[in-house]
């Protein structure tokens, strides 16, 4: 599922930067954004029903994954413009720049939601966290 989430995010990410790089000087950073809105909703269920199936829920549950998914939409969006001028500088990508530090930095963001649904946004309210390994 996660590997899904992340070709889907990252498809979303590339379809908007390819519509907005044209229009706006910074246009990976509003593709970022809408990339990570639009792949939430996909993300949720499928985290929801198939990597930790959870019960019921549906809205406890959506508000915290979008708490997640918002720290990691900000902190990506926030990083972006710093990775894409180091690229641009150590490399002749220009063009690709936004492209590749949108994939460094979706490795980070991985692994920040990943971590955060496991112990924020499915976490079993019931379990110790002795009891939850």
């Amino acid at each position: 599922m996660g590997a899904c989430n992340t070709i889907f995010g990252y498809g979303c990410f590339a379809m908007f930067t390819l519509l907005l790089t044209p229009l706006l000087s910074y246009g990976y950073v509003l593709a970022s954004l809408l990339a990570n809105l639009v792949s939430i909703t996909f993300a949720f269920f499928g985290y929801k029903w198939f990597v930790f199936r959870t019960k019921g829920n549906y809205l406890k549950e959506w508000i915290r994954c979008v708490g997640v998914y918002g720290s990691s939409m900000i902190l990506s969006a926030a990083a972006l413009p710093f990775v894409v001028g180091v690229i641009r500088h150590q490399t002749s990508y220009d063009r690709s720049a936004p492209y590749i530090a949108g994939a460094i930095v979706l490795v980070f963001s991985v692994l920040f939601s990943f971590l955060g649904h496991r112990h924020i946004s499915f976490a079993d309210g019931n379990q110790s966290p002795q009891s939850a390994r």
